[in-house]
């Protein structure tokens, strides 16, 4: 890794809390996995036990499909192919939450740390505000407020609170020292950590922006200028572009495989979706 762009990374206090809040998603969604998983096998066995006719395409009262093959319909777009909550991202987790009625939680809660995740991953630039952050790390914890009688649930809380609250220091060593360092109260990373944790949310945030460009979301000058923004973030920074050279690939043939289909006579570009 260049440690030198690493530094300059961090430096940008915005980016900072781009990442930290980014972090803290990802916290949420190993907390919500089991979770999630534990209820809906849960009420699936419950509403079987019931009325084992229904099988698989067993309905709760509410009128929502809560069977573990059903719940993909909760999910959002790009993600209704995943077996289980291990294989699924935070707003998918929340996502189900907020859809299947065996989940007693106030909902605007639910749908304030979707808006905010959605934030995240549509920075254009990667940045968040100090005042942003602020307002992200009430929303987050209004909502884990929900469920007190989690213990990994309320482990997660802790670990947030500590991260958003810290001045969240990196410990950068030099050649000669040991990758990271031991600190109180675990407020330093290595940079092997912060690195893994920037991989995780711009794997995402191009997979935010692979979904938009297949289901055609937004205007393709829009796009294009999205990606850009991306790609120029990782011109300056080759520790990141070298890992997410698959990820844009893969982006980059289907916008160029949109383009010629536009082109094609005849063909009209079809309609943004609303």
């Amino acid at each position: 890794m260049v440690l030198s762009e690493l530094a300059a990374r961090l430096n940008c206090a915005e980016y900072k809390n781009w990442v930290k809040a980014g972090h803290c998603l990802l916290l949420l969604r190993s907390c919500l996995q089991g979770f999630v998983g534990r209820e809906v096998l849960s009420f699936h066995r419950g509403l079987l036990a019931a009325a084992p006719g229904l099988g698989p395409r067993a309905v709760c009262r509410g009128g929502s499909r809560c069977s573990p093959r059903a719940r993909q319909a909760f999910m959002p777009r790009g993600l209704a192919d995943k077996r289980g909550p291990e294989e699924c991202d935070a707003v998918a987790l929340l996502s189900l939450i907020n859809s299947c009625d065996h989940f007693v939680v106030d909902r605007k809660k639910v749908t304030e740390v979707i808006k905010c995740r959605n934030e995240i991953m549509h920075s254009s630039e990667m940045k968040v505000s100090s005042t942003w952050l602020r307002d992200f790390q009430m929303k987050i914890q209004n909502f884990l407020n929900e469920f007190k009688n989690i213990p990994e649930i309320v482990a997660v809380y802790s670990r947030i609170e500590q991260l958003l609250t810290s001045d969240w220091a990196v410990h950068i060593p030099e050649e000669d020292q040991r990758d990271g360092c031991e600190c109180e109260m675990g407020t330093y990373l290595s940079e092997s950590q912060v690195n893994e944790i920037e991989m995780q949310l711009l794997k995402e945030k191009l997979q935010e922006i692979y979904l938009q460009a297949e289901e055609q979301e937004v205007l393709p000058e829009e796009l294009s200028n999205r990606l850009e923004v991306v790609k120029e973030f990782l011109r300056n920074n080759e520790d990141l572009r070298n890992g997410l050279a698959e990820d844009m690939q893969k982006l980059d043939s289907l916008c160029l495989h949109q383009k010629l289909d536009s082109q094609e006579p005849g063909r009209q570009t079809p309609d943004r979706k609303a």
